[in-house]
């Protein structure tokens, strides 16, 4: 017996998407504790809220077209999200800023908008972190740092929905030091963290500098650490001598860091978000590869304790994957 093929939707195509734009976008607050998807839904509700004329694809189910990349794990704050999204018409970069920031919930802030017909798109390649150790006293941490940086390799396991990962934290970290003159601005009684990691397959997240600190030093904050990024763009060509040198303030990270928020709508979002400023001309957007769909299936469940735990929420089993499994049964 013939597969009888699916209906085709009929009505007229949705119109095609004249203007792309990329928003940088802070996660700030209580908003660091909403996932990916609680996020994307807030954006969708926001974009009609601010009658964006934005496009949709084609189907039963038309979709906005957003997309996302490099997106910060549940639980950290930052101040360098990027999301692009495409327009059916041409809308000023800078009324699309004020229009989506009065829509977004509180702790989703709109920071700058830029027109991908007149500016290239920043690459991601690495991101730069700051990390709150709270109980941590400034001298253990240091020597924390000295032990893992003197480290050839710091593996960990991650656990996922899908199993077990073994990734080395080591090899993604480009620089790594305790920042002492914010922990003189903090309350007494922890140590802050600066790093600057790549953006690696799979992804090299601050939770698991901190699992590995606990291998090998025994190092562990009496709360949960306070993460947020700072900034995310290209890796600079001199990153490679920065690590040879070891710990120290990375001349890239830092110009990222202090770029002022306002800037040019075409180009400040570009400049603003760089870990080398002399890469703005040779950049190429590029979103990060997800690295849910290489982990194994099937892995020993190790103890929580010593893992990175994902809390992504995709340890429930949507409709499909209960129907494939009895199928399969």
């Amino acid at each position: 017996m013939a597969r009888q093929q699916p209906p085709r939707p009929t009505g007229p195509a949705p119109p095609p998407a004249v203007q792309r734009l990329v928003i940088r976008y802070a996660k700030r607050g209580k908003m660091r504790f909403a996932s990916h998807r609680d996020i994307a839904r807030a954006v969708e509700r926001a974009v009609r809220r601010a009658e964006l004329p934005v496009a949709h694809s084609a189907g039963f189910s038309p979709h906005p077209k957003i997309s996302y990349s490099g997106g910060a794990p549940t639980g950290a704050a930052s101040e360098s999200e990027f999301m692009e999204i495409s327009l059916i018409a041409s809308v000023e970069p800078a009324a699309v800023r004020q229009r989506l920031d009065a829509a977004l919930p509180a702790g989703l802030d709109v920071i700058e908008v830029a027109d991908l017909a007149h500016a290239p798109a920043p690459q991601l390649e690495a991101s730069e972190w700051k990390v709150v150790l709270p109980g941590v006293a400034p001298a253990d941490a240091a020597a924390a740092v000295q032990v893992f940086l003197a480290s050839e390799h710091a593996e960990v396991d991650r656990l996922t929905s899908n199993g077990v990962r073994r990734l080395d934290t080591r090899a993604g970290v480009v620089t790594l030091e305790v920042d002492r003159r914010a922990t003189a601005d903090e309350p007494s009684g922890c140590a802050i963290l600066r790093m600057v990691v790549r953006h690696l397959t799979p992804a090299v997240r601050p939770e698991d500098i901190l699992v590995a600190f606990r291998q090998i030093s025994a190092l562990e904050p009496s709360s949960p650490a306070v993460v947020t990024r700072l900034a995310q763009g290209p890796l600079g060509t001199d990153a490679a001598a920065e690590q040879a040198t070891g710990p120290g303030p990375s001349r890239a990270a830092t110009a990222a860091a202090s770029q002022p928020v306002e800037r040019d709508a075409v180009q400040g979002q570009i400049l603003a978000t760089c870990l080398d400023a002399g890469d703005v001309n040779n950049m190429a957007y590029s979103a990060p590869v997800s690295a849910y769909e290489q982990l194994p299936r099937g892995a020993e469940r190790p103890d929580e304790a010593g893992c990175a735990r994902e809390p992504d929420g995709r340890d429930r089993p949507n409709a499909r994957d209960r129907a494939t499994e009895q199928r399969v049964s």
